[in-house]
């Protein structure tokens, strides 16, 4: 993926090295495991506040330097994020940009305290995308994800997607039609929210050297290593590492298969409206 001579943004907040605060105990892989089953590549907007509340502790909520970090991981976030901003500034009308935030170990947020056994994650609260860039690292060497660029760019470009759909108002609808459904059925509208995020992650590659004149781009290799990241943070790929049996009634973000198909689709087409798609199963 090239990037290096892509935007800063300049707005991103880097809280790394400011401590952690009150963190609650760990659980080993197994447990950090069962939390990305439930959690990872983006909380669900409408259930946030809840998953933060199972890691019990709270700290103050810090303030770091905002700007471009200085190192290659941090600038990278900042690169993704600005060329994130400008592909649906342009496909969004009165579309405004999140707040993203690097930390390491745990931090305050606006729905809750996060840590990073949580992933990436983002909060509809403080319209805020919490990033532990270690986590790029426990997804390559724990999960089987790759550890190309695209695919941390495609972790990125899924929490924004997040953020859409918050500005959109498709979360909001989500948890009121949730307010009258039994867990399961409102499980499949979790999935479809998490499935339009993959699909708006697609969007974004198809447009990136669009908005940024060739400076942010796709390279060859970068969809198969989506892809690859994709199959492994399906909901049945992390239940079977889990060492449990699959059990599609408590997918939250949808199969290995499904994550792939929404990528590519929302890819392929570099058109939002195609990301609708997952809702009209329900």
């Amino acid at each position: 993926m090239r990037w290096k001579g892509g935007r800063s943004g300049g707005g991103t907040e880097d809280r790394r090295g400011l401590g952690a605060g009150a963190v609650a105990g760990g659980g080993g892989i197994v447990g950090i495991i069962a939390v990305l089953a439930y959690v990872f590549l983006g909380v669900d907007p409408n259930t946030t506040q809840s998953v933060a509340g199972l890691f019990i502790g709270q700290g103050a909520q810090e303030r770091g330097t905002i700007g471009t970090p200085a190192d290659d991981a941090g600038r990278f976030v900042d690169v993704v994020g600005a060329n994130v901003n400008d592909v649906w500034a342009q496909a969004m009308r009165g579309y405004t940009p999140p707040k993203v935030v690097l930390y390491d170990t745990g931090t305050g947020t606006g729905c809750g305290y996060g840590q990073a056994a949580m992933g990436p994650f983002y909060c509809p609260t403080d319209q805020t995308v919490y990033l532990d860039l270690s986590f790029w690292q426990t997804m390559s060497e724990q999960l089987g994800a790759s550890d190309a660029d695209f695919a941390k760019a495609y972790v990125i470009a899924h929490e924004f997607g997040h953020h859409v759909q918050t500005l959109s108002g498709a979360s909001q609808k989500v948890q009121r039609a949730q307010q009258s459904l039994g867990k399961e059925e409102g499980n499949r509208y979790s999935v479809a929210l998490e499935l339009q995020a993959d699909c708006y992650a697609g969007v974004w590659a198809a447009n990136a050297a669009k908005v940024s004149g060739g400076n942010v781009a796709m390279e060859p290799g970068d969809l198969e290593a989506g892809l690859t990241t994709a199959k492994a943070i399906g909901d049945d790929t992390l239940q079977k590492r889990q060492g449990g049996r699959v059990t599609p009634e408590n997918f939250t973000h949808g199969s290995s298969v499904e994550r792939m198909r929404w990528l590519k689709s929302g890819y392929t087409s570099g058109d939002p409206t195609t990301c609708d798609g997952p809702f009209q199963d329900l």
